[in-house]
């Protein structure tokens, strides 16, 4: 597979960055993936309802599971970004380095501890009979393999750091055309295979996961203008671990903290019986692709906000961020009206169960409120941890999301009697809350005390290209 160099790229190997041209990359890899998704829920459909709703139990588990993980990816990319944006290209290669070996291991770590406690974690859901044995083998074979997903979202992550997002979404679309077609051998059965159902979709995630992770290490070796030495990857350094997990370790607090409330409410959901539990996965499924450009552009943004800011071009971050929010914002507007005016059709591809299609319609409508004050955390929590500001999320994260939004959500769902609306009127209220309290922060400019690269007088007038198209 020949990997061309960025035709906008710097002599020096640095692409010129610009949000367009990061993000529509990013959003179609991003579709993508919740098209895996998506593909999953369609298919599973077809074996029953059941094994719709414990599946999506365990993936709740699993998102957990890949936050963890994001410790070290996603600390590496910022710190990697803000050292390409002061032109330090040989420190980012073994920075990148170090971010492989740390998340193998926290791979291989979360996967074992998944093999051998799956089941006790999943026998305190609620589940019963077919549900439980379903969600059982999906854990297993899903989980077994997490690490794999370990290292795909390393190498990707550094891949889009690079400003290749172009490669990232190319793999991603073989991954997920693997993986749709492995789930129509498998899941029902067809050219001699047999009917695995559940298994055969957790079969199909892995196979497609372990060939696109070998495709990921491929382009990202071709792309890098240094490019990571075999010595690099058992060679630590005390101040290159400490940025990452400086970043790394909040970032994915902060993330854990939401999946973890999320799961939470997952558990109050599933006391409302079958109908409430495969609604709220529906609903889910559909929720992801309306706050999905919003995400891609939080995703870019960070890539330039890193840059920006290891230039020491604080005030073209401000702005940039301050711009994607204007751009996210309009665009969760317009899909998130589309998709309520639509919600009945779009909810009757998924089940033909009428109880299931109107509950999961009425929470969509809610959803309208849900969304746009996402897209404020979507955007603006990426940029934050961009400047090297995440701890402040952290703080927030909790004191909204745990202390504020899930007794709301208890509340709600059992004292006032609404049920799965409940819920997203509980998240909403915690989107809102934490998006004004970013949007403060952002205008503040506190972040910019926490750079975590500091620019050479050698370097510093040679570092305002880096970043000059952003």
């Amino acid at each position: 597979m020949e990997v061309a160099a960025s035709p906008n790229a710097d002599p020096h190997g640095a692409p010129s960055l610009g949000l367009f041209r990061l993000t529509w990359p990013i959003f179609l890899e991003l579709l993508l993936f919740m098209m895996m998704g998506t593909a999953d829920t369609l298919m599973l459909s077809g074996v029953s309802d059941d094994a719709v709703a414990s599946v999506g139990v365990v993936n709740q588990y699993v998102f957990i599971c890949i936050l963890i993980m994001e410790v070290v990816g996603h600390g590496a990319a910022i710190v990697v970004a803000q050292y390409l944006g002061a032109r330090r290209q040989t420190e980012a290669a073994r920075i990148s380095a170090i971010a492989v070996t740390l998340n193998l291991a926290l791979g291989i770590t979360v996967s074992a501890g998944l093999l051998l406690s799956g089941d006790a974690i999943l026998g305190g859901m609620n589940l019963q009979g077919h549900m439980l044995a379903y969600a059982k083998t999906y854990l297993h074979i899903v989980g077994g393999f997490l690490f794999i997903q370990a290292l795909i979202n390393v190498f990707a992550g550094l891949l889009r750091t690079y400003g290749f997002t172009r490669a990232s979404m190319f793999v991603s679309l073989g991954m997920n055309v693997l993986h749709v077609g492995g789930n129509y051998v498998l899941i029902a059965g067809h050219f001699g295979f047999p009917a695995m159902g559940v298994a055969g979709a957790a079969i199909s995630t892995v196979v497609s996961r372990a060939i696109a992770l070998g495709v990921f290490v491929y382009v990202l070796y071709r792309v890098m203008p240094v490019k990571m030495a075999p010595r690099d990857y058992v060679t630590f350094s005390k101040d290159y671990v400490r940025k990452i997990l400086k970043v790394g370790l909040p970032s994915a607090f902060e993330q854990a903290t939401y999946q973890g409330c999320q799961t939470v409410f997952l558990y109050y959901v599933t006391f409302l019986g079958a109908v409430a539990l495969a609604s709220r996965q529906y609903a889910h499924a559909i929720s992801q692709y309306v706050f999905l450009c919003s995400l891609a552009i939080g995703m870019g943004t960070s890539i330039i906000v890193g840059r920006l800011v290891g230039a020491n071009r604080a005030d073209d971050a401000y702005q940039q961020a301050l711009r994607s929010l204007k751009w996210g914002l309009a665009i969760t507007l317009v899909v998130d009206v589309a998709v309520v005016l639509l919600r009945v059709p779009i909810v009757s591809l998924f089940t033909e169960n009428a109880d299931i299609v109107r509950l999961t319609a009425q929470v969509i409508v809610i959803g309208l409120a849900l969304e746009t004050g996402r897209c404020f955390n979507l955007v603006l929590i990426n940029a934050l941890r961009a400047a090297g500001d995440a701890t402040f999320t952290v703080y927030m994260g909790i004191a909204s999301m745990v202390c504020m939004s899930l007794p709301l959500g208890y509340y709600l769902v059992f004292h006032m009697g609404l049920g799965l609306a409940g819920v997203w009127m509980a998240v909403a209220a915690d989107e809102w809350v934490r998006g004004i309290t970013m949007w403060l922060r952002w205008k503040s400019r506190a972040w910019e005390k926490q750079v975590l690269v500091s620019l050479d007088a050698e370097t510093e007038a040679e570092a305002a290209p880096v970043a000059a198209h952003a």
